[in-house]
């Protein structure tokens, strides 16, 4: 079965922080992302290096790294309907609910660091089984991967 991560997934590939360990093991199972998942994770890879935590080489490294992940890039514009719906009934961005939405329509779940989009998911619970949050050390509803 293919499962969906989010760019928060994919910075622990290429990061050393909590869950890292974790999220490298889903490299061995079939992934997706919506094919904005490079960008995000390119813009927080340069927010870290304005903020002093990665040179502007380690970034470019980095992102170098993410481009030969074996991450099937989904087009947008299929699942951007389902994504704004879905934005709108949770209250949350549009750009995250596109791994929600894709997650949806293949029939699996999206993989996520990020506790306030699990936060959200949860909240409405209607979602909830299309959606895990990483590692016990991450706080956040949802079940545990």
């Amino acid at each position: 079965m293919t499962i969906v991560v989010d760019a928060s997934i994919a910075l622990k590939w290429v990061l050393e922080e909590p869950g890292s360990d974790a999220a490298e093991e889903l490299l061995e199972r079939d992934l997706a992302a919506p094919s904005l998942w490079l960008l995000e994770a390119g813009n927080a890879l340069w927010r870290r290096t304005v903020r002093g935590e990665l040179t502007q080489a380690e970034a470019g490294e980095r992102l170098a790294e993410l481009t030969k992940a074996p991450v099937a890039s989904v087009p947008l514009e299929h699942d951007l309907p389902e994504a704004m719906r879905l934005a709108l009934q949770l209250n949350h961005p549009v750009y995250d609910c596109l791994y929600l939405a894709l997650a949806k329509r293949l029939g699996t779940y999206v993989v996520t660091a990020d506790a306030r989009f699990c936060q959200a998911v949860a909240s409405h619970g209607t979602h909830i089984g299309h959606i895990r949050v990483l590692s016990p050390k991450i706080r956040g509803p949802g079940p545990r991967m």
